[in-house]
């Protein structure tokens, strides 16, 4: 008989593999970064000052090589992105006891962030590549639940060292989650490797010229408007975590009756239904259309919750505690479902054989779309009060609409670049190994065995060029490392 546990795992083998990882990962990180601010301030020495000028360029050199970093994991292939990404933050985090001032501190943070970004977009990639259309947004449900766990998980970890009140476990938590990242990446070294999708040469390349010197490369992540205007408005509606970790906290201290010890119920109940509810609210999830209909859901979970929250300004007692709490569920609901149709649309609308690139555009647009809402949120709760929530709510509504055009822009511009929908390609989106129809080889090894890459024969494809090009041919942005 499954025992409660197995019940809340994939069944499918490679998911489960790396629903594993991502736990794994995910507790490394958690592990340290619940603490990072006693290791930077008492263990490295830095003021308050110094560690949000560090993070702020931290995030700032992130932002500038998010998408050079993408073609450099589509050029050296997304899973070996991945390996070796993991691999250097685990040397960055052992780097860490050599920090003793604000500019060595830097000097190990910047690559560390810079490594984490090319990981991010290597392993978006091929998470994208390696499942089938239909079990994408599902399976990468299991693995944000995973994640969700592990950072918990972590995160009691990190907790227990600060809370023996020893500098000598504090100091000793970056060599620990050194020593996890370096099994996350032996752990990723045996996932099979991603199919690769049939290469197309779009006759819109020659038309625009894309062939002649000086000419920009039609089919580039960022020429495509479209997807970059959908990832900031993703972003927008991504600020949900806005309101969970900052402008909730703040409106339940400053403008409500609830008792504080409040704020450890809501956090437990979003990671709780983060981990428990994550798969079932991508259920169904595939095409632009089941993406964007998630994205209405989550528009509308965010709504509701502006407005609950707002009233809770003039009730009292228990009344305000459970208005609270139902706040903070459908905001949670508004991540699950945001989530599930950010992950669609940029499985769907992103050039298959550029995902990693594209994958930096995600990130490029999501911040974007996200960065300027800490301090806007908050000021328009603190200070405007019910007319403040009512600006937030039409922020996400007016993003909500938009996302809709946009998205069918994006289908229309690979259309344009002779990309055809996914239904109507020539790729074979499994993992490696499926491909004899056997169920035990769709499935990956056996259960609690790493999944190995099986030899790989890829076969010989031509590639359609539409009309021909010119003999001599410079080559496009996507052959550049940035």
């Amino acid at each position: 008989m499954p025992s409660p546990l197995s019940r809340l795992l994939p069944e499918d083998r490679l998911t489960r593999a790396m629903s594993y990882q991502s736990a794994l990962s995910a507790f490394a990180e958690g592990a340290f970064i619940t603490g990072e601010a006693v290791y930077f301030t008492q263990v490295v020495g830095l003021s308050p000052a110094q560690v949000g000028l560090m993070l702020t360029l931290s995030l700032a050199a992130a932002f500038v090589f998010s998408v050079p970093l993408g073609r450099l994991a589509d050029r050296v292939g997304t899973r070996r992105s991945w390996i070796v990404g993991s691999a250097l933050e685990a040397v960055f985090f052992a780097s860490w006891f050599l920090a003793g001032s604000f500019v060595t501190a830097l000097a190990v943070l910047i690559p560390l962030t810079l490594a984490n970004t090319w990981v991010r977009s290597g392993r978006g990639a091929y998470q994208t590549q390696v499942f089938p259309r239909e079990k994408r947004v599902h399976a990468r449900a299991y693995l944000r639940a995973a994640r969700n766990a592990g950072y918990s998980v972590g995160a009691l970890a990190g907790g227990l060292a600060l809370a023996l009140d020893s500098l000598t476990l504090v100091h000793a938590v970056p060599l620990f989650t050194s020593v996890v990242l370096l099994a996350n990446a032996y752990w990723v070294s045996r996932l099979p490797e991603p199919p690769r999708p049939e290469p197309v040469v779009p006759a819109v390349a020659a038309a625009e010229g894309a062939a002649r010197p000086g000419r920009r490369d039609p089919r580039a992540a960022l020429r495509n408007r479209p997807f970059v205007l959908m990832t900031f408005l993703n972003g927008v509606l991504g600020t949900h975590q806005v309101l969970l970790m900052t402008v909730i906290p703040l409106w339940l201290v400053a403008e409500t009756d609830a008792p504080k010890v409040v704020l450890a119920w809501l956090y437990g109940t979003n990671t709780v239904m983060a981990v428990a509810l994550q798969v079932a609210a991508a259920r169904g999830v595939a095409t632009v259309t089941d993406s964007l209909r998630a994205q209405r859901r989550g528009a509308l979970c965010f709504l509701v919750s502006c407005g609950i929250i707002a009233v809770t300004h003039d009730t009292v007692g228990w009344v305000t505690i459970v208005l609270m709490w139902v706040g903070h569920v459908t905001v949670t609901g508004a991540e699950l479902y945001q989530s599930a149709g950010q992950w669609g649309l940029v499985a769907e609308l992103a050039d298959p054989e550029r995902r990693g690139e594209y994958e930096g555009v995600v990130g490029l647009g999501y911040n974007l779309g996200s960065v300027w809402a800490p301090a806007a949120y908050t000021y328009l709760a603190m200070s405007w009060g019910a007319v403040g929530w009512a600006v937030i709510a039409a922020v996400i509504l007016t993003a909500a609409v938009a996302i809709h055009p946009a998205a069918r822009a994006g289908e229309r511009h690979l259309r344009r670049l002779g990309i055809a929908p996914e239904t109507e390609r020539g790729t074979t989106d499994d993992p490696a190994g499926a491909r004899d129809g056997s169920k035990d080889a769709a499935e990956g090894p056996a259960e609690g065995k790493p999944v190995l890459p099986e030899p790989r024969t890829e076969p010989r494809t031509e590639v359609r060029a539409e009309p021909r090009v010119e003999p001599r041919q410079e080559p496009s942005l996507h052959d550049h490392t940035g």
